[in-house]
């Protein structure tokens, strides 16, 4: 199969109406998987304590560490769950439509072929900074209505 189209690899008049197709596609994806929300659990912490020996803040720090790393993989693991068990066919709809597949369309397509497609479009340093401006943008447009 020959290499599939992405936003980097598109023609200019294709890639403004894609791109609202992502957008649209992703904001659903978002809402429905809860990975933004999921992604800030945190760990309960100890206190390190002010007065502790050396040895008793390392000990507490030793632990925070611990539970931070565990919670953080039950962060992953919970993504996950949402991404590819609860949420299937929305994950695998916006990846289809960055790689220019109609949804419907993808189980004509190897998966090697679009997580090829997938990473490649995610490692574009152009793209990623054309995404980054815009959010940039949204930012300081929001922070700046937010003063009026």
């Amino acid at each position: 199969m020959s290499e599939l189209k992405t936003l980097a690899t598109c023609k200019p008049s294709e890639f403004l109406r894609q791109t609202n197709r992502i957008k649209n596609s992703l904001e659903k994806w978002l809402t429905l998987t809860d990975i933004l929300n999921i992604r800030k659990r945190a760990a309960a912490l100890e206190m390190v304590p002010k007065d502790g020996t050396t040895e008793e803040r390392a000990a507490v720090f030793e632990r925070n560490k611990k539970a931070s790393e565990d919670q953080a993989m039950r962060n992953l693991s919970a993504m996950w769950d949402a991404i590819s068990k609860e949420h299937p066919d929305e994950t695998l709809e916006l990846m289809s439509l960055c790689c220019f597949i109609e949804p419907a369309e993808i189980e004509n397509y190897q998966m090697r072929d679009i997580l090829t497609a997938f990473n490649s479009l995610i490692n574009d340093k152009a793209v990623i900074d054309f995404f980054t401006s815009l959010a940039s943008l949204a930012r300081m447009n929001t922070l700046n209505a937010s003063k009026a």
